[in-house]
């Protein structure tokens, strides 16, 4: 089904002093000169997960509350998947297949190349999991997902814990970090050696981990506060370039960091951003969901793909 795009055109466009806001000289050099804010798509509901697709050149992305998977291709707006388990966060594995967090029927699956859905895991323990949230895969195959309960009510939660989960290559899930309030987004640094998770609400920062061979994670400390008197937004969707710096979603836009934690400076967005994605052939594309519209800019590093 084709669906008619609303383009905010009064937001279509946005100059860089309006919406880079540095807070270090190196920040403006992240980007082109001729740098705007496209608005692609708007009027959804509430728009998570964007995730690009090498192979075939198009954007997908969730709308939770609308129970829809988007796809977005040569300036095109069709469903992707209907019924999608409320889908939040989206990734590819190193064969290509596509990785769901369904929020709504709590589990984590995995689309073969011939479309039949393989749940991956649905419980730890005898317990259901409560709302996979987002998810990250490794080279070697194995994944991170956070579990927090954003997608169930308090009497629906089995888990004692708010965890983050890790899936090794043949098929066990550990629980690898369980005192967390609010586990949202994560992130891998590009020697995957350090795992950033973000832990929203409450505590509003930035944790970075260790990463050991078994899939643990060790070394916990606060990699960045992200929290702005009088800005609402928390930390959410997070991404990495291939210089190893961090981009993630926060109070009043996507928010830059160097890999020592440094806030290089935030990109402001018309609308609360929730998640990123780099994206197009030279991953020069970060694509951002925010609320009820989808934007894309340019930027001059690219980002680490996925297959």
């Amino acid at each position: 089904m084709t669906i008619k795009l609303k383009i905010k055109q009064q937001i279509a466009k946005y100059l860089p002093g309006n919406c880079l806001q540095a807070t270090t000289q190196s920040f403006k050099t992240l980007f082109p000169k001729n740098f705007r804010v496209t608005c692609i798509a708007s009027g959804l509901k509430f728009t998570e997960g964007p995730l690009w697709s090498a192979d075939s050149q198009y954007l997908l992305f969730s709308d939770i509350p609308a129970n829809r998977i988007y796809k977005f291709a040569d300036g095109q707006l069709t469903v992707f998947r209907e019924p999608s388990g409320n889908a939040n966060g989206l990734t590819r594995d190193r064969q290509g297949r596509l990785i769901t967090c369904e929020e709504g029927s709590r589990r984590l699956t995995r689309t073969e190349l011939d479309g039949t859905i393989t749940v991956l895991c649905d419980r730890f323990g005898n317990q259901k999991l409560n709302s996979p949230n987002d998810v990250i895969v490794k080279q070697d195959g194995s994944i991170y997902f956070t579990d927090p309960p954003y997608g169930i009510q308090p009497e629906q939660q089995e888990q004692p814990v708010q965890g983050v989960y890790y899936l090794s290559i043949d098929g066990m899930l550990k629980l690898v970090v369980q005192d967390f309030i609010a586990p949202n987004g994560l992130a891998l640094s590009p020697d995957e050696r350090t795992l950033y998770i973000d832990d929203s609400s409450e505590r509003c920062h930035i944790r970075a981990f260790d990463v050991q061979a078994d899939g643990s994670l060790t070394g916990d400390r606060v990699f960045c506060a992200m929290s702005t008197p009088g800005v609402s937004g928390n930390p959410d969707g997070m991404k990495v370039d291939q210089a190893g710096h961090l981009y993630a979603t926060g109070p009043g836009g996507v928010w830059v960091f160097e890999p020592d934690g440094t806030h290089l400076g935030t990109i402001v967005f018309p609308e609360q951003p929730s998640n990123c994605a780099w994206g197009d052939a030279d991953w020069c594309s970060l694509y951002v969901t925010a609320c009820s519209s989808v934007y894309r800019i340019r930027v001059n590093i690219p980002g680490i793909p996925v297959p």
